[in-house]
């Protein structure tokens, strides 16, 4: 069943915002260094301009070879035509080097007030090269590859434009604004700004040259033609009606949902190329034959309308996208491209959005003339049901404050309560929110695609749906699906149950010896050496400070702050207990540190965020 009009407005209108505060976020990046370096450039060109109109005016004023007009004149010619327009038209005077020589102040104004006129006008080029592209890609499928690989480079080689020039502005800023305001300049801060933009340049082109593994891995077996028989068939009988190529593989999971790829897919350490089925076996037993039909055909429909093969073209571009964009928002001052070219993600996004979302009307149009109308909304209806269940179980489970061990029988709770739940009025609720599950691709509402093939199902006749048992189902027919769900169930379970100890770890406070001994398991004592034969020691419940005999609770510190300058590290503690002038503050020298100066601070913020997620949770 589809979200609520209210819900679905309320989505509609958390996304305007998201695409707002990313825009405003990509105008800022933009446009926030260049427009004050314009107006910076501006101000200074005309403090500049009547600093030297009073140096000229005092020079003709005293020489007494020219005359009183000629000496009007000549102020008059020097008011209307000031250094900054000189450096703009050279005609203007004989020898414009004398007031506007290369790198001398006035150049420098002028120049920077040219160059920051011509970022902005090139930040709007880019800004409307973006949407362009966006646009053009949201109207036409077709051109969805070549129009996103166009953008890429064109905002690959823009960004790295406007980092470097931006970057040099910032360069200059540093200089220039405290020397035009306050007549001083401080060497530290250039290089400060030079050393950040040198980083982000480096940043930029690590990003460009670094590759990321590409590949999809799916928990799974193979399935093979003398396993399931029936089912191959089966198979290759619907993807003839449909007029398409059968898969070259099927892979059968446990996971809860189906679906079609044409990328290279990793199952078991082994590498599989051409079409793959991917073949839910819990789902699989909740179908009749008819149903699972339905769901098969809408999944070789993708094969047909050649979903499949553009996404595994499109794929690997959106991977190594969303990495360069990971390495930007890392980057320092590469924040600023990050956001211009995330910007343009978003837009491509509700463009991929919009297309999957006709994609799978047309496949369950093909999948409904295939079977059936009734075929394909019922399973849709029985593969919601047993996802919201399956997700509810899960959820309580690790909500639990015990380990597990590493027998949880998912599959049986899920199997024996699916029944009762879907005679709850908890089940209609629920299904009121639910989803069909997908792993590639954003599918609409069920409401709507019940719309969409003309069978629609009242709420209150989904629960005989989901508990009608089938009589004949697809799994029975696959040999070996009894020992591959109990492998992947098996190892399911327990990386289940590592993940949930885990978390315990940051729940607990500790209370007793075996909560403690499970949060020492993951946050055990931690010593850096420092010299002089101190150290620093990090535990889960506090900090053991250089020199200090007693530790400092977690409790007790109100927030940290680390500095690596060049009069060594310093770690800033300060304190909730109050001084005569506001909270307590301690400065602690770490002498030595430098070598391992990156594992302490990750070591301090792991082990502090476990304190405080520790105390949200008693608190709740």
């Amino acid at each position: 069943m589809a979200a609520s009009g209210a819900d679905g407005n309320a989505v509609s209108n958390g996304v305007r915002k998201d695409l707002l505060k990313v825009l405003g976020l990509a105008l800022v990046s933009l446009f926030l260094v260049p427009a004050s370096t314009w107006l910076f450039a501006q101000h200074a060109q005309q403090q500049l301009d009547r600093t030297i109109i009073q140096s000229v005016e005092r020079q003709i004023d005293q020489d007494p070879s020219m005359s009183a007009e000629s000496k009007a004149h000549t102020k008059g010619f020097y008011r209307d035509n000031p250094t900054s327009r000189i450096c703009a038209d050279s005609d203007l005077v004989q020898d414009p080097d004398m007031f506007c020589e290369p790198f001398s102040d006035a150049w420098q104004f002028y120049a920077a007030h040219l160059i920051a006129k011509w970022t902005v006008a090139g930040g709007v080029a880019i800004l409307m090269a973006e949407l362009l592209l966006g646009a053009v890609a949201f109207w036409n499928r077709k051109v969805q590859y070549p129009s996103f690989v166009t953008g890429w480079r064109l905002l690959s080689l823009a960004s790295a434009a406007q980092m470097l020039v931006q970057g040099t502005m910032l360069v200059w800023l540093s200089f220039w604004v405290t020397a035009v305001f306050f007549q001083v300049y401080y060497i530290k801060l250039i290089l400060l700004i030079g050393f950040i933009v040198a980083v982000a340049v480096f940043f930029a082109v690590a990003g460009l040259l670094k590759r990321p593994a590409l590949g999809n891995t799916i928990d799974g077996e193979l399935v093979s033609d003398s396993d399931a028989p029936g089912l191959w068939a089966n198979t290759r009988a619907l993807a003839a009606r449909l007029k398409t190529a059968p898969p070259a593989q099927i892979v059968a999971g446990i996971d809860t949902n189906f679906f079609v790829t044409e990328a290279p897919l990793t199952v078991a350490g082994q590498v599989f190329t051409g079409r793959t089925l991917f073949v839910s076996l819990p789902l699989l037993r909740l179908l009749d034959r008819a149903q699972a039909d339905a769901v098969l055909g809408h999944e070789l429909a993708h094969f047909r309308g050649g979903d499949a093969a553009g996404s595994a073209r499109l794929g690997p571009k959106l991977v190594q996208y969303d990495h360069y964009l990971a390495t930007m928002r890392g980057g320092g001052l590469t924040v600023a491209v990050y956001h211009l070219m995330y910007l343009y993600r978003v837009i491509f996004e509700f463009a991929l959005m919009r297309d999957s979302r006709e994609r799978e009307f047309k496949a369950d149009r093909a999948a409904a003339r295939l079977v059936s109308p009734q075929a394909i909304v019922e399973s849709l209806i029985k593969i919601s049901a047993y996802a919201s269940y399956r997700s509810k179980i899960e959820r309580e489970l690790f909500e639990h404050d015990r380990q597990h061990g590493q027998q949880l029988g998912i599959a049986q709770f899920v199997a024996s309560g699916l029944a009762p739940y879907a005679a709850s009025t908890q089940f209609v609720k629920a299904m009121g929110m639910a989803s069909v599950p997908h792993p590639f691709d954003s599918h609409p509402a069920m409401l709507d695609r019940m719309r969409n093939v003309r069978h629609l199902v009242k709420p209150d006749a989904f629960g005989a749906i989901v508990t009608e048992p089938p009589l004949r189902n697809w799994a029975d027919d696959i040999q070996t699906a009894p020992q591959i769900e109990q492998r992947l169930w098996t190892a399911y379970e327990q990386g289940f149950a590592a993940d949930h100890e885990r978390i315990l770890a940051y729940r607990y406070g500790p209370d007793n010896d075996m909560e403690q001994a499970l949060v020492l398991r993951y946050f055990p004592p931690v010593l850096f050496p420092l010299k002089g034969k101190l150290y620093v020691g990090v535990n889960y419940s506090g900090l053991q400070l250089p020199g200090k005999p007693d530790e400092l609770s977690w409790d007790d510190i109100k927030n940290l702050g680390y500095e690596n300058g060049f009069g060594g590290d310093v770690l800033t503690v300060t304190l909730h207990e109050k001084g005569l002038l506001g909270a307590k503050t301690t400065k602690v020298k770490l002498p030595g540190i430098s070598k391992q100066r990156e594992p302490f601070q990750t070591v301090l913020s792991a082990y502090r965020h476990r304190h405080e997620v520790m105390r949200r949770q008693v608190a709740e």
